[in-house]
This record gives structure tokens, sequence and C-alpha cells, in this order.
């Protein structure tokens, strides 16, 4: 959320950050809603004040045997005047106290200065090629043809259980996609970061917090008790350390998780229908950091650096890419997107996203730390993806591929698989 102190000061800037992400949200509306709802709230104040003391005045004149119709008079006033500002306040925020926080809630954060002006994924910059695109001897398959060519990767039987978006994996697949689940985390561990086991349930709280709610209720899945399933693990590790304070000295605090995410994808109708690219429920291992704002940019240099070494390690081709204004989501100061070759589309797709939210989570959070002047400051908190496990598993399937339809296993994946080189 941002804080509206600094829109008041800096219309122009919020104005043209918020043309740059293509959202119309102008600055005048919202600096007159806060000073209109201020200047009201300190009149019922007053008003209260005086009504608290007449009151007062009233009780000790009827104690004393003295007349307080004048005073009954002002308590009359004075109760015309509060009336008055009530359905004052009512005309500027209607039947919602926190219209203002709500109009805040689903405005996106600000773009990093550094942050290429741009539309949409067209005017996102290539930042480096990492290893070259295997030459094969054969037309390479797509990774659902190889999956259910070896009968480890189903969507029919899946279809009729869950509907469409839905996979099994069984046999030698599945044993890899535990496989890469424990090596994405020993990496992550080997870069110092704290293993959680979170909850896959959350209360609305956690998710508005996280930057979910409002704005994606759509997007994602809930109970009828009033849950919702995480649609990533960043909800459940950035609320680890929601309405806290923190000791700078505890800074920076790095967390991983593997867990299921769970997403509609309400926008996706026609995208990546087939395979594993976009489902309903898949898994992932997630980095998250708290830091203090002068150290985030190092901090996500240092996080998709992690992200990059998986992939390097799996001796995948792949590429960095700084997102452009138009492309970043919702909570993002500043987004790089690492994306893999994929040989049967002759492209590279996303594969991790990883991004600083600056203090944007943490004034939703109420996530603050005090300095060593004991002053309290918002923290900043960032995310990523290292990886995204079915993603890597596409990967793995159609780069490693044999002219069999086998999948050799890579090199630093054998011992995770127990010694299997190849699954046919």
């Amino acid at each position: 959320m941002l804080d509206i102190k600094w829109i008041r000061e800096n219309p122009e800037k919020f104005d043209a950050a918020m043309a740059a992400r293509a959202n119309e949200t102008k600055a005048l509306p919202l600096i007159k809603m806060y000073e209109a709802q201020n200047r009201i709230i300190t009149q019922q104040q007053v008003q209260q004040s005086l009504k608290n003391t007449n009151s007062s005045n009233i009780a000790k004149a009827k104690k004393n045997g003295e007349d307080d119709s004048a005073l009954r008079l002002e308590s009359k006033r004075i109760d015309e005047e509060k009336k008055k500002l009530d359905n004052e306040m009512y005309e500027v925020l209607g039947d919602r106290l926190d219209r203002l926080s709500d109009a805040l809630l689903i405005i996106p954060n600000l773009p990093h200065d550094s942050i290429p002006v741009g539309k949409d994924e067209n005017d996102n910059v290539e930042i480096e090629k990492f290893g070259s695109p295997k030459n094969f001897s054969f037309t390479p398959k797509a990774h659902d043809e190889l999956g259910e060519n070896l009968k480890m990767l189903d969507f029919d039987q899946s279809a009729l259980m869950s509907g469409a978006r839905f996979s099994t994996l069984s046999g030698g697949l599945a044993r890899m996609e535990r496989a890469l689940s424990n090596f994405m985390l020993d990496v992550a561990l080997e870069n110092n970061y704290t293993e959680v086991s979170p909850p896959n349930l959350v209360k609305s709280g956690a998710m508005m917090f996280s930057g979910q709610l409002p704005k994606f209720s759509e997007e994602a899945f809930s109970t009828s008790d009033g849950y919702w399933l995480i649609p990533t693990a960043e909800v459940s590790l950035v609320n680890l350390v929601a309405k806290k304070t923190l000791q700078e000295s505890e800074l920076p605090i790095r967390f991983t998780a593997y867990t299921p995410c769970f997403r509609r994808e309400a926008g996706s109708a026609g995208k990546d229908t087939k395979g594993l690219i976009r489902q309903h429920q898949f898994k992932k291992v997630e980095l998250v950091s708290i830091t203090r704002p002068e150290a985030s940019d190092a901090e996500h240099e240092r996080m998709t650096n992690v992200s990059c070494e998986i992939l390097r390690r799996l001796e995948l081709p792949f590429r960095k890419i700084l997102l452009c204004t138009g492309d970043m989501g919702f909570c993002a100061q500043k987004t790089y997107d690492l994306e893999v070759w994929l040989p049967s589309q002759a492209k590279y797709r996303e594969i991790s996203s990883c991004s600083n939210c600056g203090d944007f989570q943490a004034r939703r959070g109420a996530i603050k730390f005090k300095n060593k002047d004991g002053k309290s400051n918002f923290v900043h908190t960032l995310n990523g993806s290292a990886l995204a496990v079915g993603r890597t598993l596409v990967a793995i399937l159609e780069n490693y591929q044999n002219e069999d339809g086998s999948i050799t296993v890579p090199e630093v994946l054998v011992g995770y698989m127990g010694g299997v080189r190849v699954i046919s």
C-alpha cells in the first residue's frame, strides 16, 4: 500500500508513475478524500469534546439545583452540528468509513527509477543469456507428449476427477519432481535461507497483507468458511512477520518454503491449455527476504542469483529479463524474470520471477524494524521463485529428451534420484 502523505507531497510523480503502469488512478481525488476526511474527523472530535464537557456541566448544574436550560440548548446545538458533520462524512466516504484505505489497497506499487517504461512484455529488456539451446538431430517433442508416452504424465484421468488444468505425475517423473524440490531447497539453504513449512490455508487478512486481496480475489480459491488457498508461499512467509517490529540486528531475514500453490487462472482462457505450464495446482520453492530499505536493491540481485544458480547447475539455457512498468506484478517495484528455453516452442518461457516490493507489503502488514537509535521504519520485502517445480520439470523433459523418448537425468539430480540416470 502506498503512503497517502507521499502522494500529497508528490502528486505529479504519482500521476506519472500510474501512467507508466497503465493505471488511471490520479492523485487529486485521493488527496481531496484524505483532506476532507481529516477535516471532518477533526471537527467531529472537537464536537465530541464539547459534548462531553457540556454533559459534565449539565450533571453539575443538576446536582447543585441550578438552571441548566441554556446548557441543554447548547447540547441540542452540538448534536445538530455533529449530525451535520456525520452527513458530510457520509457524502465524502459513502457507507464505508475506510473508503480511502479501500482506494489505496487497489493501487499498484510505484516502479523503481531503474525500470524501463513500457506497455507489455514486448518492452521488457533482456539483461543476459546463459547457455545455448541444444541442436537436436531429431525433431524435439513437447513435454506433454513425452510424459504421456512414458505413461508417467496423465491429463485425462486427472480431468475426470478434478477438471481441466490438473495433472498427475507417476513413476520416474513423480520422483524427479521430488528430487527437484529437494535440490532447490538445498541451494536455498546454501545461501542462508531458513526452511519453513507454513500453512497452506490463510485468512483474508493474510492475503490482504501480502497484496493478493482485494485486487486478485477472482484469481484465488477460497473455502466456504473464510479461508484462502495460498497462490504462492510468499503469502505465508511474508505473514510470518506481519504486525511485528523487528530489531535491525535481526535483518535480513530469509525464508524458503516448498508448497503447493493454487490459482484459478481466471484471466488465462485459451493460454497454455495443454501441458504443465499453467495449472490450477502446482508446486513451487519460494524465497522471501525481509531487509532494511537501503539493503533491498542488493538483496534483490542476491535473490535473483540464487534462482539463476539453480538453472545453471541444471544446465538449462535461460535468460534474465528486466520487466518494464507495464508488465510488472501489482506489488513489485522492480522485477527480474528468468525465462528457460523450451525446444518444442523454440522460445524462452518464464520459470521464475524475483521482485523487490519495497515497503509496499510492509505498510499493508504493519511490518517495521527499530534501528539502533530506536526509530521505527517499515522494512522492505522481496520474493522470488526458486523455482516453479512443474515448469522446471517441463524444461528438463524437453531439453534432456532423447530420440527414443527417454529422458536423461541432469547430472546434478542423479544423487537425488538414487543414481537413476535415464527415465524410460
